[in-house]
């Protein structure tokens, strides 16, 4: 009895010494609530970001792609693939004859022609001139940069790689430049392509985005083929400037879509 009286008379007598392990005890449990970790919430996928990542591996597998064939080029290692199949598209025995009618190959000489730089540059003087009369003219400054760039790395690669025209066939259209890459293909694929991908950034109708890449698509294949049937450049000409003009448009695309995100370039019409 006499201790637990001292006992009381202590905290009558001092209650800050009495109150000490009940301080100790709230610090120590706030302590233990403010070093908790908490997990961050996790961050969804973005599929802007899916989307960018995909085209710049697609960008990157055409580059990789066209490395291999310059490489294969240089070697001597293509020659001959470029000769079965450039003597397929002429007459068995008679290499100076495409094959088909006539009317064909007056047909082929004249789609060819949408390939040349004259017209090529043409249409992306049209197009800009569509967009900046349709209120987008950073879409049409962007038209105008990315073409005409690429069609000055289209000439730079011709004047690095220095490789002469085909010898074993007649030419059925006079040619004086070099031939790896395709300029018709690599600029059919600069142009038609980044047209069509700038055209699908600037439209919302899915219809639209369709009709146009598929148009794009369709034209760059076609003039390509063009260059081996007339006999101007050897398929691997062509392959590469398919390669090298697809990989810029997917490129010009990606930084479409950044610029349009930060408000640089003119979004997709609302309606």
């Amino acid at each position: 009895m006499n201790i637990n009286a001292s006992v009381v008379n202590v905290t009558k007598k001092h209650p800050d010494r009495a109150s000490v392990p009940i301080r100790r005890k709230i610090r120590h449990h706030e302590n233990d609530m403010s070093v908790t970790p908490t997990n961050p919430p996790r961050r969804s996928a973005n599929p802007a970001e899916i989307g960018g990542l995909l085209i710049l591996a697609l960008a990157a597998a055409g580059l990789l792609v066209f490395a291999l064939i310059a490489d294969g080029v240089h070697e001597g290692e293509t020659r001959g693939f470029d000769e079965t199949v450039l003597l397929l598209f002429r007459q068995a025995g008679n290499p100076a004859l495409p094959i088909g009618p006539i009317w064909l190959e007056i047909a082929v000489r004249d789609f060819t022609s949408l390939g040349s730089t004259t017209g090529l540059a043409t249409l992306t003087l049209l197009t800009a001139g569509y967009l900046a009369v349709d209120g987008k003219r950073a879409a049409a400054l962007f038209v105008l940069i990315a073409t005409s760039s690429g069609m000055l790395l289209s000439f730079a690669l011709k004047i690095g790689f220095n490789r002469p025209r085909p010898d074993i066939v007649d030419r059925l259209v006079d040619v004086h430049t070099l031939s790896f890459p395709s300029g018709h293909a690599m600029g059919a694929a600069v142009t038609y392509l980044t047209l069509g991908v700038l055209i699908v950034r600037t439209e919302s109708k899915r219809c639209i985005k369709v009709y146009v890449l598929g148009v794009a698509l369709g034209l760059t294949l076609l003039i390509g083929l063009s260059r081996i049937y007339l006999g101007v450049h050897w398929p691997t000409d062509v392959l590469a400037g398919w390669c090298a003009g697809s990989a810029w448009a997917l490129l010009c695309w990606l930084v479409a879509s950044w610029l349009q995100r930060r408000g640089q370039i003119e979004p997709a019409d609302s309606n």
